[in-house]
């Protein structure tokens, strides 16, 4: 990867601009001196409004942040996306293909692809699981998969999201917003609409309703409640699918159905779109001292009274040490290469490649398998001495415990900042609906590292967003 400059979406290494970011480069150029700082104002304005916050955890300023967004958006090419998208589904495809065989017959680890041990004894892997067949065969319906790009034709998957992904009504208000900031920019560049993505969450969680379910399926989000940090989202797509928002002790189970208290009497619920993570959904078959879930749901979903959406389990086809399976997954079920690539990954757990890593901790990413959200991980370059060795101790202790990439030389895109207009890293993730067909919203949500020089964009550690625009032909 070296110190070559890193791939800037916008701009040519000799300063002219890319064939998808003209009629953009063009607009910024007739702009008035101060119009990108007024509708940078503009912007913060519209997201007060909305109340889009996200919770810090451990953070002393107050709890509830406005994610900082960027004006300038980022642009894909109709070829570009088409590639990307092929990409997704492929893999999506093959993740659901992975996940119904691991709770099966588990045919791949009888043919030695995977080993046994690094499934059955993973805490992602969900035994109650086993034998358990979900509306259509989809487990994960809702899928976030993080991509990042270096090079004009180079794009790397780095997670794919196949839990709870959140951070969607962020692609749709970015959307909202740029539309109201600049909407002579929309009658010039025809972008492909983003706010069909509650229509069609709401079309896919009818599609896997239970087979028994006559007329229009009842749809309620289940939420751990408002001190969760993306409460915000919760409700904004409760509201936008026109489905109720539920907490645990809204709903109840009797004789194997579960209902929905309201004011004329218990409601039958026959999907349920759950950001609550599986540990707590029912004390009853996991922890039992769990408060957010509801008591006996795990038998009603077991027995085909309704669907839950993403199903349990759907962890270990995400988890960081299966990760680096994808490609052979992918040919194990499909028959096919993979289209995008996986980033390279050193495994600890081999001699060779662990003495590798600790003698190059430097130049190197290190993670957690059970990280998430920047928590928990190492970047070499930007990292002291002291938590060089402090990270080399913990590899060495628990070497099955890290996965370790290199430092990718993320792409950059031009982005509004206190000194004006200037490269920042930039990652992509698109969002996936999977239910009686694969339906991908064309974009995805822009995250942007606003430090100068930073590749870190999560927002828990002070990234922004931006609005992404696919061209349409």
């Amino acid at each position: 990867m070296g110190d070559t400059a890193p791939f800037d979406e916008m701009y040519d290494a000799d300063g002219t601009v890319r064939e998808p970011y003209r009629a953009l480069a063009q607009w910024i150029d007739e702009q008035p001196e101060k119009a990108l700082s007024l509708m940078q104002a503009d912007a913060e304005g519209i997201f007060r409004r909305l109340g889009i916050t996200f919770a810090v955890y451990g953070s002393d300023e107050g709890t509830e942040k406005l994610i900082p967004f960027d004006v300038i958006p980022r642009i894909i090419s109709a070829t570009e996306w088409r590639r990307l998208s092929k990409g997704i589904e492929q893999r999506v495809r093959a993740l659901n293909a992975f996940l119904y065989d691991v709770y099966h017959r588990q045919e791949i680890l009888k043919a030695g692809r995977i080993p046994e041990k690094l499934i059955v004894n993973n805490a992602a892997f969900c035994p109650d699981m086993m034998g358990v067949d979900p509306a259509k065969g989809v487990y994960s319906h809702i899928i976030g998969v993080d991509i990042v790009r270096v090079g004009p034709d180079e794009f790397y998957v780095l997670e794919d999201n196949l839990r709870t992904p959140s951070g969607v009504s962020y692609m749709l208000e970015d959307r909202e917003a740029m539309m109201q900031l600049a909407p002579d920019l929309f009658q010039r560049i025809k972008v492909a609409p983003v706010e069909t993505y509650p229509e069609n969450l709401r079309r896919t969680l009818e599609s896997v309703a239970p087979a028994n379910v006559a007329g229009t399926p009842t749809i309620v989000v289940l939420t751990p409640g408002i001190h969760n940090s993306a409460y915000f989202e919760h409700s904004f797509l409760a509201d936008q699918m026109g489905a109720q928002l539920c907490e645990g002790q809204d709903l109840f189970v009797d004789g194997g159905k579960v209902y929905m208290r309201t004011t004329t009497g218990p409601e039958r619920v026959d999907v349920i779109y759950r950001r609550i993570d599986d540990d707590f959904l029912d004390p009853l078959t996991f922890r039992p001292d769990s408060m957010l879930g509801v008591p006996g749901l795990f038998n009603a979903y077991r027995a085909g009274n309704v669907t839950l959406v993403n199903a349990p389990g759907t962890g270990i086809a995400d988890d960081k040490a299966v990760y680096t399976y994808v490609p052979q997954i992918i040919e194990f079920y499909l028959g096919e290469k993979s289209i995008l690539s996986n980033v390279p990954t050193y495994n600890c757990t081999d001699e060779d490649q662990r003495a590798y890593v600790l003698e190059h901790i430097g130049e190197l990413v290190v993670k957690e398998v059970h990280g998430s959200g920047g928590y928990g991980m190492l970047v070499g370059p930007t990292s002291t001495k002291a938590q060089q060795a402090e990270f080399k101790k913990k590899i060495e202790a628990r070497p099955d415990n890290y996965i370790v990439q290199p430092t990718l030389a993320l792409s950059t895109c031009p982005t509004y900042v206190n000194s004006g207009i200037a490269p920042r890293h930039v990652d992509l993730r698109p969002y996936v609906l999977v239910g009686d067909k694969v339906r991908i919203t064309p974009g995805g949500l822009t995250r942007v590292a606003l430090t100068k020089g930073s590749l870190v964009v999560n927002s828990s550690q002070g990234g922004g967003t931006k609005d992404t625009w696919v061209l349409e032909d």
